[in-house]
């Protein structure tokens, strides 16, 4: 994690603006596909993950993280018929809690193995294979750069806890956090994905 102090005391007394309290996320952002050469083949694999945020900047309600983190899933190429319940909760609805958390189960894709072997965890009601693509993903959590430094601690705990749930390669991950202070850029976490054909999640003819 690379800090920097950005020397402005003004920005200690803006971590209260960041509370986000049971609104829709605004969340994450994803660029165009880039090219491919040819269609991949890949399985839903299904993956159960429990969630805690812990930070010292930004503040949320359960409920508030739930909808930013289905938001995020949904960008990282998560299914839509995932689940994203509260977990763990203390405060009451719609108020900021200390250590707000969610339970997650989803299916995301994995690639198909030589032979058509179905991959660990893939259940045979996936064992179909789709056709898949690269894209290029860059998860924003606020579209304003001082509102995304202040979610800086939510972005460290995706890319560690939540990213490597996801087929992924050539990611790009810069922190400037510093605790209850606010710094405009140099937060970012950026990757390629495997993500279902946008031209229609459809199985691939065997061979």
């Amino acid at each position: 994690m690379r800090v920097a102090n950005p020397g402005a005391a003004g920005y200690m007394g803006l971590a209260a603006a960041l509370t986000l309290i049971g609104v829709p996320a605004m969340a994450a952002a994803a660029d165009a596909p880039a090219p491919s050469a040819e269609a991949l083949s890949a399985v839903w694999t299904p993956k159960e993950i429990t969630f805690v945020y812990q930070g010292f900047t930004a503040h949320y309600s359960c409920d508030g993280l739930r909808d930013r983190m289905r938001e995020v899933l949904l960008t990282l190429g998560a299914r839509p018929d995932l689940h994203v319940d509260i977990y763990g909760c203390s405060a009451p609805a719609g108020r900021p809690d200390p250590f707000p958390g969610v339970r997650i189960k989803m299916n995301v894709l994995t690639p198909a193995q030589a032979g058509g072997t179905t991959p660990a965890g893939a259940s045979a009601a996936d064992a179909t294979g789709v056709s898949a693509e690269w894209k290029k993903v860059d998860v924003r959590l606020d579209r304003d750069p001082l509102g995304q430094s202040g979610s800086c601690e939510l972005l460290e705990q995706i890319k560690q806890k939540i990213l490597p749930q996801f087929t992924t390669r050539d990611v790009d991950f810069a922190s400037n956090c510093v605790p209850n202070q606010l710094s405009a850029g140099g937060n970012w976490l950026r990757a390629d994905v495997l993500i279902a054909d946008q031209k229609g999640d459809k199985p691939l003819a065997s061979k």
